[in-house]
């Protein structure tokens, strides 16, 4: 049994964002990119203990799969910092869309992977679990919900005969 199925998303921690886009658009042509300064998260718990999260976050496509930039403006302990200091860049998550997140929260516990996060940016909720040692990075899912869907259609739109022009756009 496939639990997570294909994941919609690979998600890089990056130092800037600007920057991160720049690079991302130059060197593979991914694109274009929507940005998003300083997202309002709510309700954040990161492992376990009430938490806030300061992030801002590019959204673009390469091939057929969407790419997350993400820099975390925070000071503190993390969900991004887990894996990388503020200079650093990688590969932070795969994110995954479930039908149930609550279902899907249980079975990726019961298989050992710890909730690392939790959160929520408008209707979205959305729960990180942590694969580092498994996979060397995050676990990221959520429910498809239409303003996410949305979302993610609008950037692999975005993408289709893109040229190269107008990389940054906002969200």
């Amino acid at each position: 049994m496939n639990l997570l199925g294909p994941p919609v998303q690979i998600a890089y921690a990056v130092p800037e964002i600007f920057q991160g886009v720049e690079k991302w658009v130059k060197d593979f042509g991914a694109g274009p990119f929507f940005i998003a300064e300083h997202i309002p998260i709510k309700n954040v718990s990161y492992r376990g203990l009430p938490s806030t999260l300061d992030i801002s976050a590019a959204y673009g496509q390469l091939g057929n799969i969407m790419i997350e930039l993400v820099q975390d403006h925070g000071e503190g302990p993390s969900i991004i910092r887990d894996l990388y200091s503020p200079q650093q860049s990688g590969i932070h998550h795969l994110a995954y869309f479930v039908k149930n997140l609550d279902l899907i929260s249980v079975e990726l516990k019961k298989k050992g992977y710890a909730l690392a996060m939790t959160g929520q940016a408008n209707d979205n909720r959305f729960q990180f679990f942590d694969a580092i040692s498994e996979m060397g990075h995050f676990i990221e899912v959520y429910e498809p919900i239409e303003s996410l869907k949305s979302l993610y259609e609008r950037v692999r739109v975005a993408s289709i005969n893109w040229d190269g022009s107008d990389p940054l756009r906002l969200r």
